[in-house]
């Protein structure tokens, strides 16, 4: 059988079209730092923003649907084959998938006079392309204990076609269609966050002889991620009634306690590592701050924003320069350069809940953004070369997950 490796080094053409991860996480890092730009020039007075969102639906819509979608279709597009040993897409075909990608973000951003339907229709043509790719794959390879991976992509799109109807009305940043998917979001992290965070650890680990290792999936884990479930359904459908926050609060202490049995202090030593526990704290982090907007101790903003820049942020982060580096033949280790996207990151991911219980703080807000636009904008330029280049043929180094 042709391998997933040897398909990809097949194709004859640009190489950063090559492998799936490579477009969408070189595209979806440039459009992260480059709509928060936009929202800050916006937020100065020096632009306005006259697409088809008003302004506030359109900065939560490009960071959720637009740079968080890019960073799972280059995640599934890339882990899928290696998942079913069926062979990846890439060349022209890759290329039609990321231009549908371009098309949603000009549709949802540029005053190109188009209808909502029409809007909608470019938004959804790549989350719609990719859900017929990857249930094909799977049922094709059998790879039936993934299939829950392709249901939560299902239920991101469908909460991007309902904010495009909320948008309709105004308010969408506020509306069920964003808390869908971002609900969806929280719960691929929780599923996959919740096999690769303690299997890069364990290979870590293990290379260095620790005596100790992160704890083997079992019936805390499923219970765990059942009560995440369960939180972020209450979440979705009734964020202020008072049984979110007891929900809430029982999935932030569960996934808190699932973090605490993967070692991570261990693993301390290397960023590549010590990133994806931080990543995983904010799904704990954002449950908590949920049961405290239903509480009323915190803005929903704050709250969501643990979820949107930390959680998602952070661990799409981290995963993007693990597999960047992996999958390019380079070695799997984080020079100064990387660990400070990391902390430039959680820098941001502080400030902006911060911001939302003291509105009247300095330099809060200027901090949360500068931040993410860092990590991102610094995510292209150091990954520039290894994303669009021909892959190394230099082996990761011990411990590659």
């Amino acid at each position: 059988m042709t391998t997933t490796m040897s398909r990809s080094r097949a194709w004859e053409g640009p190489a950063v079209l090559s492998y799936g991860f490579r477009p969408f996480f070189l595209l979806g890092a440039i459009w992260a730092a480059a709509a928060m730009g936009l929202w800050l020039a916006h937020l100065a007075g020096w632009i306005g923003l006259e697409g088809p969102f008003a302004p506030t639906d359109w900065h939560a819509h490009a960071l959720l649907f637009g740079y968080a979608s890019a960073a799972i279709v280059g995640f599934a597009l890339t882990a899928v084959p290696n998942w079913t040993g069926r062979l990846p897409i890439v060349g022209w075909p890759l290329a039609g998938l990321a231009a549908l990608w371009l098309a949603g973000r000009a549709a949802t951003t540029l005053p190109l006079g188009l209808s909502p339907w029409a809007v909608l229709a470019l938004d959804l043509a790549l989350p719609v392309a990719l859900l017929a790719a990857l249930a094909r794959e799977i049922a094709a390879g059998r790879n039936w204990r993934n299939l829950p991976v392709v249901g939560l992509i299902g239920l991101v799109a469908l909460g991007q076609g309902l904010f495009h109807l909320e948008a309709q009305a105004g308010g969408a940043a506020q509306g069920a269609g964003l808390r869908l998917g971002l609900a969806g979001t929280v719960m691929l992290i929780a599923l996959i966050g919740g096999r690769i965070v303690p299997s890069f650890t364990r290979n870590w680990l293990a290379a260095r002889q620790s005596p100790r290792l992160p704890a083997p999936p079992d019936r805390l884990d499923a219970a765990a991620l059942a009560l995440t479930a369960l939180a972020l359904g209450f979440f979705v459908a009734l964020p202020q009634h008072p049984a979110t926050a007891l929900a809430a609060l029982a999935a932030g202490a569960a996934n808190v306690g699932r973090l605490a049995r993967w070692q991570g202090w261990r693993a301390r030593a290397e960023p590549l590592v010590w990133v994806l526990h931080a990543g995983f704290a904010f799904v704990g982090l954002g449950f908590l701050g949920v049961a405290a907007a239903a509480a009323g101790w915190m803005p929903d903003a704050g709250a969501r924003h643990l979820w949107l820049a930390g959680a998602v942020g952070l661990m799409t982060l981290a995963v993007m320069t693990r597999a960047s580096l992996g999958h390019t033949g380079r070695p799997l280790t984080a020079g100064r350069g990387v660990t400070a996207l990391y902390l430039a990151l959680i820098a941001a991911a502080l400030a902006r809940p911060a911001q939302a219980l003291w509105p009247q703080a300095p330099g809060l807000l200027d901090l949360a953004a500068t931040g993410w636009i860092l990590a991102f904008g610094g995510f292209a330029l150091l990954y520039w070369v290894p994303l669009t280049r021909p892959r190394q043929g230099v082996k990761a180094a011990s411990g590659r997950g």
